[in-house]
């Protein structure tokens, strides 16, 4: 037995022995098409965070897309396998994904074929969600307009120029649409969305599964709790050419949504 296969029995078993209510929930998310968008230089931690989560989630049916099959490498040097085509892929999945990453995220901005890919498929999609810079994906794609969303700290300001409401939150959840933070918060995102569309129920038994308990060696994970040197060296890092160029892909990216 696979361990997603013992995912998915802990999930079943737990949540069957937890209540009956959990049970039509369970019926009801089974079938669920998820339809994660990989692309070349993407944050891996963007996509297996919330792609371990739904892994355990009884019925779903999980879509990497790409504008062909095949490998496409991650920012970590290992390489994910998108298992469908732009062309091919499910024209109204329940749920379109959208991870994040550096500058490979932002250069994508200028990719008529991939903002067009998110529009069609958001239009049609019954959630509309992301990790990270994901969003600002979805924004450059129309998709946030008139919502409240969350990415990485380092790009959160650029969700307003979408029409967006920036919000300081781990993930946030405004009608259809699923945000979550910078990287790791794409657990806590998956636990948030699971527990939405399916139960509170199941999202603890998959969480219990996880083991997941964050205990960091570190209280330096968000501007506010590193202290000013961390701070200064990683938005040093982080400045210059890649700022600006984020900056100005954004703003072009921008303007080219049509006026609301």
């Amino acid at each position: 037995m696979t361990r997603r296969e013992l995912m998915q029995l802990a999930a079943l078993t737990g949540a069957t022995a937890l209540t009956a209510s959990l049970a039509q929930a369970q019926t009801k998310a089974t079938g669920t098409r998820i339809q994660m968008l990989v692309y070349p230089g993407m944050t891996l931690q963007d996509l297996v965070g919330p792609l371990q989560v739904w892994a355990a989630w009884p019925g779903a049916q999980i879509q990497f897309a790409w504008k062909s099959a095949g490998p496409v490498p991650t920012d970590s040097g290992l390489a994910v396998i998108a298992t469908t085509s732009f062309a091919e892929a499910w024209a109204d999945p329940d749920i379109l994904f959208a991870p994040g990453g550096l500058l490979p995220t932002f250069e994508l901005l200028d990719d008529a074929d991939v903002i067009e890919f998110l529009r069609k498929r958001g239009e049609q999609a019954k959630w509309v969600t992301s990790v990270c810079t994901g969003a600002v994906l979805l924004g450059a794609a129309g998709l946030l307009r008139g919502y409240r969303a969350t990415t990485h700290w380092f790009a959160r300001d650029t969700l307003a120029m979408f029409g967006a409401t920036p919000v300081s939150e781990r993930w946030v959840i405004d009608r259809n649409r699923a945000t979550g933070g910078g990287v790791t918060a794409g657990i806590d995102f998956g636990l948030a969305v699971l527990s939405q569309l399916a139960s509170p129920e199941l999202a603890r038994v998959v969480q219990l599964a996880l083991e997941y308990s964050p205990q960091p060696p570190f209280r330096s994970g968000t501007p506010e709790e590193a202290n000013p040197q961390t701070l200064t060296t990683l938005r040093a890092a982080w400045g210059g050419q890649v700022g600006e160029r984020m900056q100005s892909q954004v703003l072009a990216a921008s303007q080219r949504l049509p006026k609301a």
